[in-house]
């Protein structure tokens, strides 16, 4: 591939483009790049040429396509800034720059995870192409990581899966998003990748011709309504597919919609024209309907999503939306940096908002992970949006409270928020909102902050500001905070990490009921002095005295990065090592290694799991042992 293909890419969507720019700034990489080869042997001028490709597929303006060739240039240290500058402006010097700033990536560590995300979100703030031409870079390098050796793909996988895959839904842009979150899977969970793969290309011939059939009736119809529309199948990532059976704790061929049909309508009354005529065909499961033309999400996204049982009870997902929206789901805010080269207009201005939030926790985060213990509820979780009596749209996280949303209109309406409205009628203040809410907030000039609020808050911007008010200098969470009744922990441990009110040497642990780390239990002392420890469910405890109780916890190590070493014994059946990684990947562990070992009656799973914190594993592993042909499950920290 040679520049004239990318040229040619761009002319098909901007005849106006700045072909002598794009050319020029090729020719400059080419000779930065001359010398150099990437891991696999190849020239290194493929990677930008190819990175400036998926930006020209998203049908970036000529800025983008040539910051995307020069991105290496600065990295490399034959070209200075002010060369850039002199040569190509300052428009473009600043995009390569801002680049290059979040070029460094940390290894795995989560400090350095932390600081990953803040360099990436910082350096973006000014302009918004800073992050879609470093999604582009590491879309291709993603591509092409099958050169590396294992860890270091798995590594650069759990990166690109964290951050990377969540920054393209957070921007909208579902065509990288997907890719990035595939190519991931490759590499996390290849056994798990390659079932699927096989799988769905199996069935391939079979799910193509019956789609076909589906898209002819449907065309039909809607054209005896006066609707003209192009309806397709799109088959659903693997990943999707992994996370809905994730979600739902159910095997592959219990996943019936991995095709789903899109319908492009020319109008909004014409997607809801057609939704009437989807669901006359076939009948619409309940509470499978999500109306996001009205609703939009958070970062832009339109359509009518609808679940729908079909011939022979099969289901199929069916998504309607206009042209305008299925450009902007697929490219997100990548849409508004088209080849019109035009300025930003207030429509995408709302779609960057977050970015600019950064700069207010920029200033109140004290280190890199805890701004990203603030990205994770405000950046990458599920999200709502609620309106404000004026009809403004306010993006929250899911469980999100009116103080949440208070404080993200203003901090002083959260400051002084007394009474809360919801949809015209008065609610607590600790209420969950969901998307469509219309909220309004009564404030009073002698309200303030109360310190039960951060009992409830879900975003860490409420959370940091009702601190700031309160002059609260840790973050002080009810919901763990000891009463004098609870047990105190005095560093003495007995097996499973037992702390109590007393020494080590008095703690025994009942054989009658064995308790286990993660049990609820309940300890009593005998009439030698000694404690005995018992499961709270076990029937023997009814003959002792309450009289007798002594507090009882256990211990939570809060220390960081720490590794087990976790066997699972197991019945072998089809599905199971997947059921087994989803159970592990539903609770953000990462998996180190994996070892088999098969038995006579039995096969033994050897994972090598990096935990963040010691409470993690009691979870973990009553959501392992829930899992059908399960024989035993063990745990040691390593």
């Amino acid at each position: 591939m040679d520049v004239e293909q990318l040229i040619k890419k761009v002319k098909a969507y901007n005849r106006k483009a700045k072909f002598d720019l794009i050319r020029k700034a090729y020719l400059t990489a080419f000779r930065v790049h001359s010398k150099q080869k990437r891991v696999s042997g190849e020239p290194f001028i493929i990677h930008p040429l190819e990175t400036a490709m998926i930006l020209a597929g998203l049908h970036s303006d000529s800025a983008t396509i040539a910051a995307a060739l020069l991105h290496d240039c600065l990295e490399d240290g034959s070209l200075t800034l002010n060369q850039l500058t002199t040569d190509f402006g300052e428009e473009i010097a600043h995009l390569v720059e801002g680049v290059t700033k979040i070029k460094d990536m940390g290894a795995d560590l989560p400090t350095n995870k932390a600081e990953t995300i803040r360099k990436i979100i910082l350096a973006s703030i000014k302009d918004v192409r800073v992050l879609l031409i470093k999604l582009a870079d590491r879309l291709h390098n993603m591509r092409t990581l099958k050169s590396f050796k294992p860890e270091k793909q798995q590594r650069i996988a759990r990166e690109t899966i964290d951050i990377y895959a969540q920054i393209a839904h957070k921007l909208g842009i579902n065509s990288i998003k997907q890719e990035l979150e595939d190519l991931s899977m490759r590499y996390l969970w290849p056994e798990v990748y390659q079932d699927f793969k096989m799988r769905i290309n199996k069935k391939r011939e079979e799910r193509e011709e019956e789609v076909q059939q589906i898209i002819k009736h449907l065309d039909a119809a809607l054209r005896k309504k006066g609707v003209k529309a192009k309806i397709y199948g799109r088959a659903k990532g693997f990943y999707a597919i992994f996370k809905k059976m994730m979600k739902k704790r159910v095997e592959f061929n219990e996943i019936f919609d991995i095709t789903a049909l899109r319908l492009i309508a020319k109008t909004i009354p014409d997607c809801y024209t057609a939704l009437g005529v989807v669901h006359q065909m076939w009948k619409p499961m309940p509470g499978k309907f999500k109306d996001y033309i009205a609703v939009p999400k958070s970062n832009g996204y339109q359509s009518l999503h609808t679940v729908v049982v079909g011939k022979g009870s099969k289901i199929h997902e069916v998504q309607i939306r206009t042209e305008e929206m299925d450009r902007m789901a697929e490219d997100g805010v990548a849409a508004h940096w088209r080849y019109k080269e035009v300025a930003r207009d207030k429509y995408f201005e709302r779609k960057i908002n977050w970015i600019k939030q950064v700069l207010d926790w920029k200033q109140q985060s004290e280190s890199a992970q805890e701004f990203i213990d603030t990205l994770k509820v405000d950046l990458f979780k599920d999200e709502i949006v609620v309106f404000t009596p004026k009809g403004d749209p306010v993006s929250l996280p899911e469980k999100s409270t009116p103080i949440d949303f208070a404080y993200e209109v203003h901090t002083e309406v959260g400051n002084k928020a007394a009474k809360a409205m919801v949809n015209n009628k008065l609610v607590p203040l600790d209420t969950i909102l969901k998307s469509g809410d219309i909220v309004q907030i009564l404030t009073a000039k002698n309200a303030k902050p109360s310190r039960q609020w951060l009992k409830f808050v879900v975003t860490n911007l409420a959370r940091s500001k009702i601190r700031s008010k309160l002059g609260i200098t840790t973050d002080y969470d009810p919901k763990k905070a000891r009463s004098k009744k609870q047990a105190v922990s005095t560093g003495a441990e007995l097996l499973n990490n037992l702390v109590f009110e007393g020494k080590q040497s008095l703690l025994k642990l009942s054989k009658c009921c064995s308790p286990q780390y993660g049990d609820k239990i309940m300890a009593f002392k005998t009439k030698d002095g000694k404690i005995t420890v018992h499961k709270a469910s076990c029937p023997n405890i009814h003959a002792l005295k309450s009289t007798r109780e002594v507090p009882v916890a256990w211990k939570l190590d809060e220390q960081t990065g720490t590794v087990y070493e976790v066997l699972v014994s197991v019945d072998d059946r089809i599905g199971m090592l997947a059921d087994l990684l989803n159970i592990i990947s539903s609770h953000n562990i990462n998996v180190l290694e994996l070892k088999t070992k098969t038995r006579k009656k039995s096969i033994t799973n050897t994972f090598k799991l990096e935990l963040q914190k010691f409470h993690e594993i009691r979870d973990l592993l009553k959501d392992l042992k829930r899992i059908r042909n399960v024989l035993g499950v063990e745990a040691k920290k390593l």
